[in-house]
């Protein structure tokens, strides 16, 4: 009777648990699109100051194909640093918190290593910046030569 009351008990904590880190993360997506959104709004204003790097690397010889995977590389590493950053983030504060949490609450955390999982969203947020970063990259590879080098007041 009482493994019974017991495995019951467990499926309602994994239920409320279950809720939570559903929450979490959809808590979490908007702060990854919020990020993406800001990375974009960024570049799009920052291109017009950047017309002129555009036109004078367009007349060394950089072809427009070159000026567009330059723009996207970009994209690519910034978004590669974020996801890297944050896991180094992630995985340092649960070494930090877990000796805490195991000895005062009991509770164990098994965030030893990267799992799959944490891969699959790394991956999927390195794509949405290269996503973001192709409206910037098209506007900046559809820019002519003359429009950079002019002055504009």
């Amino acid at each position: 009777m009482l493994a019974i009351l017991r495995g019951v008990t467990l499926q309602q904590l994994w239920q409320v648990v279950g809720i939570t880190e559903t929450a979490l993360l959809v808590v979490a997506d908007c702060v990854v699109f919020a990020g993406l959104l800001g990375r974009l709004t960024a570049v799009l204003t920052s291109l017009n100051e950047r017309r002129r790097e555009m036109a004078i690397l367009r007349s060394v010889g950089a072809r427009p194909a070159h000026v567009f995977l330059l723009m996207m590389s970009e994209a690519a590493l910034l978004g590669a640093a974020g996801v890297v950053v944050g896991m180094a983030l992630l995985h340092g504060a649960v070494a930090i918190v877990r000796p805490v949490l195991e000895s005062r609450y009991g509770v164990f955390l098994s965030g030893n290593r990267v799992t799959a999982f944490e891969l699959l969203i790394g991956t999927i947020v390195i794509a949405a910046a290269l996503l973001t970063g192709a409206l910037p990259a098209w506007r900046a590879y559809r820019k002519t030569l003359a429009d950079g080098l002019t002055i504009r007041v």
